[in-house]
């Protein structure tokens, strides 16, 4: 009689969603992950410590690692750690079959072609804009914008129009402890100041900027909701700031495109306009 026991056979099923399968320097590395892109710099290690729940030594070993990896990188100061450029070279393959990014190509062609000047997609991450679509004319560039860009949202049309869609309490989470610099005169260079932006953005339903991040560049941007009425992402031109200026013959012609691209995209979103 063979008394030896079957051998275990692997299963089909996905293993449960429990903490005893977490495998903890993984978990740990996505928390760490999770705090920086919640604008987090890292810059003082104890509190960072405390506030991902690792310890120091830990810690500093996990961002030369992921430091490493691309994940993360310094600061222009070289003061702290933002999110690198590994993180959207992961997300891209997902971004990429997404409706937003698939459907929303083909609308900024058109506005682009139309207009005569860059169109842009971005979304919120963190405290940043990261573009995702970009489509130019046949024209000389004059922005730097580049698809993958990673923008600071508060001195950005297109982070000004999403986050003027947001919660205060929101925004003044978003941006709890953060370090504003002034790109020009214009820039918000407190939270107070933002959101005194967006109020002026929220009313008038559209973003503009006149040399308000870059010299010389103007731009505008319109939010693109959901059916929930969340914001999705955002919609933009930009071009020679003469364009983009009070009483321009092209500032109408810019406004109704970058309008009408946005609520074209927001209904393929599923959004459903109440007015």
């Amino acid at each position: 009689m063979n008394t030896t026991s079957p051998m275990p056979q692997e299963s089909d099923e996905k293993a449960p969603r429990s903490v005893s399968y977490d495998v903890p320097p993984v978990t740990r590395a996505m928390a760490l992950l999770r705090y920086i892109a919640a604008g987090n710099r890292c810059r003082n290690i104890a509190k960072a410590s405390a506030a991902v729940g690792i310890n120091r030594t830990t810690l500093i070993r996990l961002l030369h690692t992921l430091e490493r990896e691309e994940m993360i990188e310094k600061t222009p100061e070289g003061d702290g750690y933002v999110l690198g450029y590994g993180v959207l070279e992961l997300a891209s393959g997902m971004l990429s079959s997404r409706d937003v990014v698939r459907t929303g190509r083909p609308v900024l062609h058109h506005l682009a072609a139309e207009t005569g000047l860059s169109a842009h997609l971005g979304v919120l991450a963190g405290t940043d804009v990261i573009v995702l679509v970009r489509e130019t004319p046949e024209v000389q560039l004059v922005s730097n914008i580049r698809v993958g860009s990673r923008l600071p949202a508060y001195a950005t049309v297109m982070g000004r129009v999403i986050l003027s869609h947001m919660r205060e309490d929101e925004v003044r989470n978003i941006f709890y402890d953060y370090n504003f610099s002034a790109f020009t005169d214009q820039t918000p260079t407190t939270v107070d100041s933002l959101l005194g932006q967006l109020k002026e953005d929220r009313a008038a339903g559209i973003a503009w900027s006149v040399a308000f991040f870059e010299e010389g560049i103007g731009s505008c941007a319109c939010v693109v909701l959901d059916q929930n009425n969340a914001p999705v992402c955002a919609i933009s031109l930009s071009g020679p700031q003469a364009n983009f200026e009070e009483g321009s013959e092209k500032r109408q012609q810019i406004m109704t495109g970058v309008v009408d691209a946005a609520r074209r995209l927001s209904a393929m979103m599923g959004h459903i306009p109440t007015n």
